[in-house]
């Protein structure tokens, strides 16, 4: 019975936003990561949504509106606006403790101030995404969401997962509550039956609405002075209901605030008990999140720790070393880096198509790579600074099943390396 009086002020605390309310805004920001081969860096997101909850339905509409500065994957400072506007239908589901799960789905708008050489264009999006609200009062709440959009970008279908979180404001009133019907202190019990109508929030009531004690966890402290009313079963506690405190894992944290409860014999640790971390290939990016832990000395990497590769877009026609016209400007640009950063020296690194014999396809791409560096040499960048490199059909950067594959796979990428 007491369990049960509980149920009714919970889900009454977590549905007033939805159903007391007309509108909520939410301010938000977020991160949003780009397919790869939409060549942007993945970029932060502002914007803000606007949701109706006045019609006779359980789906809401929403309108929202994001910007962001995104930046090309490449070393010639280039940047782009980007707008979207979308028009979604959310759902929220019946809260779960003190967290309100929400979804929804829709249809926007992308516009790319800046596509540059891209094949990025202005284009219908389809979106749909998963979320939360974590209400702090009956009109405020945390909003957390992850959007996945799905946009048709010239031949292909182009992703982007946005993550986002914001503050959740809802306002305009549909109803108010008459004292003799209310329950002000959310306890489950109607003011007009409530012999204790300040009973602080959570407290597990009678049917008059005073609280009752217990020993929910079942660690001999009562519920009305047990500090830690979740402690698992058999654990030592003191007088207050928490764990009696120690060091399992002998590495001078106590268990309280250890945060690597296991961690080996011997471990330098900091003052939260986890693995004291560094950087072995002096690469600038920590031994637990480098992906290739032994990069060259010098080498330019990604936030992985990986060697940064980067296409130079230049064109060749089938069976061809011969740079184009248009080609040649990039490379122009590459050389102006170069000579303007002396303390770099650069890979240049042909690949191939797998149409052909292997061995022919590893000698075009030699000579591919050959011409690229004489164009730098011939725009003032010294030839001791480069190295061209052949790497055949063996690095293709899509699969042969793709369209247009072969015209993707025949391609020049530039490695920079620091001296």
């Amino acid at each position: 019975m007491k369990k049960i009086l509980l149920i009714p002020a919970l889900l009454l605390a977590g549905n007033l936003m939805a159903s007391d309310y007309l509108y909520e805004v939410t301010p938000l920001v977020g991160y949003n990561i780009a397919e790869g081969n939409l060549g942007l860096d993945d970029y932060a997101v502002f914007g803000a949504e606007l949701q109706y909850n006045g019609l006779d339905s359980v789906i809401a509409p929403e309108l929202s509106v994001f910007y962001s500065k995104a930046d090309y994957d490449n070393f010639i400072s280039q940047d782009t606006n980007v707008w979207r506007l979308a028009l979604n239908g959310v759902y929220e589901f019946d809260q779960i403790g003190p967290v309100i799960p929400l979804a929804k789905a829709g249809v926007g708008y992308e516009y790319m101030g800046d596509t540059y050489d891209t094949k990025n264009t202005n284009s219908v999006f389809l979106d749909a995404g998963v979320g939360a609200k974590i209400p702090f009062t009956d009109s405020i709440a945390l909003k957390l969401e992850a959007i996945y959009m799905n946009k048709y970008n010239s031949s292909d279908f182009d992703n982007n997962l946005m993550i986002t979180a914001g503050l959740n404001i809802a306002f305009g009133a549909k109803t108010q509550s008459t004292p003799e019907d209310g329950d002000d202190d959310n306890d489950g019990v109607l003011n007009s039956v409530d012999e204790c109508p300040t009973t602080p929030m959570g407290e597990k009531v009678d049917a008059s609405g005073c609280a009752i004690d217990g020993d929910d966890d079942n660690d001999g402290v009562l519920n009305s002075i047990d500090e830690c009313p979740t402690t698992p079963a058999g654990e030592k506690v003191n007088a207050s209901g928490c764990p009696i405190d120690g060091d399992d894992d002998n590495d001078g944290v106590l268990n309280s605030i250890d945060k690597c409860p296991t961690t080996p014999a011997g471990e330098k640790v900091d003052a939260t008990g986890c693995t004291i971390d560094g950087d072995d290939d002096n690469d600038g990016v920590l031994n637990s999140v480098d992906e290739c832990p032994t990069t060259p000395a010098g080498n330019v990497v990604n936030d992985n720790g990986c060697t940064k590769r980067v296409n130079l877009h230049i064109k060749f026609e089938n069976n061809s070393f011969e740079v184009d016209t248009e080609s040649k400007i990039k490379v122009q640009k590459f050389a102006d880096f170069l000579n303007t950063r002396t303390n770099f020296t650069t890979e240049i690194i042909g690949h191939t198509s797998s149409k052909g014999r292997a061995s022919y396809n590893q000698s075009l791409s030699e000579k591919r790579a050959q011409a690229v560096k004489a164009l730098l040499i011939n725009d003032g960048v010294e030839e001791n600074r480069i190295e061209a490199i052949g790497k055949g059909e063996s690095e293709p950067m899509v699969e042969d099943s793709v369209v247009n594959a072969d015209a993707q796979n025949r391609r020049i990428e530039a490695i920079l390396i620091k001296q």
